[in-house]
């Protein structure tokens, strides 16, 4: 039998506290309560199909008919070898170019992807981990092209380096230059000012 209440409120909080002084109020630090002061019934949560084809101009034409259709922010969907790093023509590379999802190679490659999207009001989401420092930098510099500021640009790049180790397998460098690669970009975004999540946690890969 679990000691487990079904349900909890005030009356339990530990030592007498004060829970809504400690927990504070929607949008406010330490944001227990959410990071919104009105959280979905004043900004609605954001839409995004995951996706990526082949080449950047294939995805492109899946992302204008995705944002087209309603949605209201992108997630990249990239291949093998853009995950581990490998350039499109890398003998290591044969066979996996574009398989499961769209190949990176150049900012080129990644100006194409975007081209037309306006990235001052559609967050992107980069499901990319031992590369995402590389990536983020493409973003920033096509950002910086289509006359976005690094404040301006919006999404969030996995960079979950541990979960490469624990689950997956697609890491470049050892564990420890990994992790410094990792929190560089947590730094990067925070000193930029940019609104982007520097890392998202993927633990239902660990389980």
């Amino acid at each position: 039998m679990s000691d487990r209440k079904p349900i909890y409120g005030p009356d339990d909080w530990p030592g007498g506290a004060d829970p809504a002084g400690e927990l504070g109020r929607p949008g406010a630090f330490p944001y227990a309560r959410g990071v919104h002061p009105l959280m979905y019934r004043g900004k609605l949560w954001t839409m995004r199909q995951y996706a990526g084809f082949g080449t950047a101009e294939e995805t492109n034409a899946r992302f204008r008919h995705l944002l087209a259709a309603g949605q209201t922010g992108l997630s990249v969907a990239f291949d093998l070898p853009t995950q581990m790093g490998y350039d499109s023509d890398h003998p290591m590379a044969e066979g996996e170019v574009g398989r499961a999802g769209v190949a990176i190679d150049t900012v080129d490659d990644l100006a194409r992807l975007f081209d037309g999207i306006p990235l001052d009001r559609v967050s992107t989401s980069m499901t990319i981990n031992a590369t995402a420092p590389v990536l983020l930098a493409m973003y920033v510099v096509v950002g910086e092209e289509h006359g976005v500021a690094r404040g301006k640009l919006q999404g969030t790049v996995q960079n979950d380096i541990l979960k490469e180790f624990i689950a997956r397998g697609t890491y470049i460098y050892p564990i420890e230059p990994s992790l410094r690669l990792a929190t560089d970009v947590c730094r990067f975004v925070t000193i930029e000012g940019m609104s982007f999540n520097p890392i998202s946690v993927s633990g239902y890969h660990m389980r």
